[in-house]
């Protein structure tokens, strides 16, 4: 917002310098969110250079002149405008590779940063002397922004009374300057140079400009490629020949109304700048027919449920003209209202399929890369095309190998350094969190979060019969599928992709309450299992828990690490769960090694005996060299407790022993005559 009102000025006022000051400014902030070193000093250098800006805007806001400023100042200015070259130099300098750094020394690049200081402080020190003499409010200055920018315009207007004619044809010609505060500016954005994976929704969105006048939404999570879509289809030759001149890219970010988004419009059509553009606007597109529009990242305004209904109405007034094509992107998987979208609708972007996600890897790393190791960082992306991007350029400096290493330490803060969304995952992540609909439901992010630690998802049944302490959970999942923080697979079941998932573990885990409830969902399932193992009734429960195997692995570890009774259940949780594993897939948990340790720190004879006869149980499919031992310390410790059932289940399993595995046929009965002896006298019948 402060260089797009400084760009106003500049075009108004004819102000020296200014001009100068912008570019350089837009360079800065173009390489400052790529920088490898000295990070904290290009942050600081940024934030000063940022109250410099405000102070000589409000000094033109306020100037008795009006248009001209004192030479004392223009000298202050045109000093300014070479300390900011210095700061240019001194953060290409912190580019990784870049070459700039190769022409310093490092003493040099230190020698550069104290001038660069000093010579903002220079210039504070003198704007501060006018600011105090002219400007009460200066501490006010980053509250106000949106105020000024409204003077500004003002300022401008009562100007073009003035000179009108002059004014207008200075404005209007000039199409160049910035509309955010970073990086969005009039001009189009180049096309995608990288662009794989995306022909079918390219195809789509093309068949629909073909058959009329499209209004078109690109919904997704934030990193899903919505913009590299809008981009690619901008310039897509069929495009260009129907728009031609008539194509306008707006980044909606710098706005937060109705009206700011029309003016936002209104300066990329090289309009007169106003209060409330809309009705220009209309009446542009009106004369300019045929014309394309695309609003790019529209959910900054959108999400807001206080300015929601203004977007909407503009929308709404945009797609009343007639010959203007509409085309937004959005975060989320939701249709803005009052706007008749044409149908069909374009599908929510999904992750990339795996050709598609290691063409654009190679892509930006080079192909020098095991194809083994490509497609494990893969996984860890989830086929997102942002995470793809910035974990491939990390191992193309990096290699994968250490990339690999760094994200089991890291995570997504490996690839979180960047200052934007665009180049920070952690940051595109969070942004999607902060979104107003997920506040709204403040437990769709404990959902959220408890889905984090469940790769398999989880069932309508599962989130109702889990019996989770959080109210309305089906809303808390259809907010999230909204948002497109979570999706339903092919199954419907509510997922999270994996660069989600690993944020969330690290910064936002579940609540201890959440998982305890979920702990004893499935604890209750594989008792269930238990008690009923090898009759019908426990089909449809083996289907249950298989669909949830790694679910159940990560919230019994959950277990494995907390207090007594908690401990003590997930033990025999584990033991039930290793039963499974075994006489369905033929696999022991690798949760049971665990447990012997855990053992030793609990005075509990019968958890201990049940325990190490599940471990003699495992024979079968995960061989034990000697059970016997094992077998003893058992009999030993039937001796402090009384539990017939589990004696039966001991007997039975060292029959099957003795006769499949030693061929001892006489030790086979011996245990079999105690097993059938002990279930006679106890009446136990139970399958084993």
């Amino acid at each position: 917002m402060t260089t797009n009102s400084l760009q106003i000025i500049a075009d108004s006022m004819k102000t020296p310098f200014l001009g100068a000051i912008i570019n350089t400014t837009q360079a800065v902030l173009k390489n400052i969110q790529t920088v490898s070193k000295h990070k904290d000093d290009c942050v600081q250098l940024l934030e000063q250079i940022h109250k410099l800006l405000n102070a000589i805007m409000i000094l033109h806001i306020k100037s008795d002149a009006g248009r001209e400023m004192p030479i004392e100042v223009l000298d202050h200015v045109g000093k300014f405008i070479k300390i900011l070259h210095k700061i240019y130099t001194f953060v290409e300098a912190q580019q990784r590779g870049n070459r700039v750094k190769s022409f310093f020394r490092q003493g040099e690049i230190s020698t550069l940063l104290k001038d660069c200081q000093a010579g903002l402080q220079q210039s504070f020190d003198f704007f501060q002397i006018e600011e105090t003499r002219a400007l009460p409010d200066i501490p006010e200055m980053k509250r106000d922004a949106q105020k000024r920018h409204h003077e500004v315009l003002d300022m401008i207007e009562r100007l073009s009374e003035a000179t009108a004619s002059e004014r207008a044809s200075t404005i209007s010609g000039n199409r160049s300057w910035s509309s955010s505060s970073s990086n969005s500016i009039s001009m189009l954005p180049s096309e995608p140079k990288i662009f794989h994976g995306r022909e079918s929704e390219l195809s789509d969105i093309l068949h629909l400009f073909n058959t009329g006048i499209p209004r078109i939404a690109i919904l997704g999570a934030g990193g899903m490629g919505k913009t590299s879509l809008a981009r690619a289809v901008l310039h897509h030759p069929d495009i260009t020949a129907k728009y031609v001149e008539n194509r306008f890219f707006v980044a909606c970010n710098s706005a937060t109304t109705g009206i700011e988004l029309a003016n936002l419009i209104g300066s990329h059509l090289g309009l007169k700048p106003g209060k409330n553009l809309t009705q220009a606007v209309l009446q542009y597109f009106t004369n300019n027919a045929p014309s394309l529009l695309i609003l790019d990242e529209l959910e900054t305004l959108w999400e807001p449920a206080s300015a929601r209904g203004d977007i909407e109405e503009l929308l709404s007034l945009l797609t009343g003209v007639e010959d203007l094509a509409l085309m937004i992107t959005m975060r989320g998987a939701e249709h803005p209202a009052k706007v008749q979208w044409t149908r069909p609708f374009l599908k929510v972007l999904q992750p990339l399929d795996q050709e598609a996600a290691r063409r654009t890897f190679v892509d930006i790393a080079d192909s020098g890369h095991s194809l083994e190791e490509i497609d494990q960082l893969l996984s860890l992306a989830d086929n997102m095309p942002l995470a793809i991007s910035l974990l491939a350029h990390l191992a193309d400096t990096e290699g994968c190998s250490n990339v690999l290493f760094h994200w089991d330490k890291e995570k997504t803060s490996v690839i979180s350094e960047g200052f934007d969304k665009r180049s920070n995952l952690d940051m595109s992540i969070s942004l999607s969190l902060a979104s107003p609909r997920i506040q709204s439901i403040p437990h769709s992010q404990e959902l959220l979060s408890l889905l984090a630690m469940l790769p398999d998802g989880l069932t309508d049944l599962d989130l109702i019969q889990s019996k989770l302490p959080l109210e309305n959970i089906l809303k808390c999942k259809t907010t999230l599928k909204s948002t497109a923080l979570a999706y339903s697979d092919e199954h419907n079941r509510l997922k999270v992709l994996m660069p989600i998932r690993e944020y969330l573990q690290q910064h936002q885990p579940p609540g201890d309450h959440l998982v305890q409830s979920l702990f004893k969902y499935f604890q209750e399932m594989l008792k269930f299992y238990i008690d009923y193992m090898g009759t019908q009734s426990s089909s449809s429960t083996i289907s249950r828990i298989k669909s949830n195997l790694t679910n159940i692995e990560n919230v019994l570890q959950w277990g494995l690490n907390q207090k007594q009774p908690t401990l003590s259940n997930s033990i025999y949780c584990v033991c039930h769960f290793s039963r499974f594993s075994g006489h369905n897939m033929q696999v022991q948990t690798p949760l049971m090694g665990q447990i012997q340790d855990l053992i030793l720190q609990l005075n509990d004879h019968q958890l201990k005996a049940y325990f190490l006869i599940e471990s003699i149980c495992v024979w079968p499919y995960h061989p034990i060299s000697n059970p016997e031992p094992l077998a003893s310390q058992v009999v030993k410790l039937f001796k402090d407790f009384d539990d017939p059932d589990l004696k039966c289940r001991f007997y039975l399993n060292m029959t099957h022993y003795h006769q499949e595995v030693k061929n001892d046929v006489v030790g086979a009965i011996n245990m079999c005559n105690k097993l059938i002896s002990l279930a006679t006298q106890t009446g136990n019948s139970k399958r084993h």
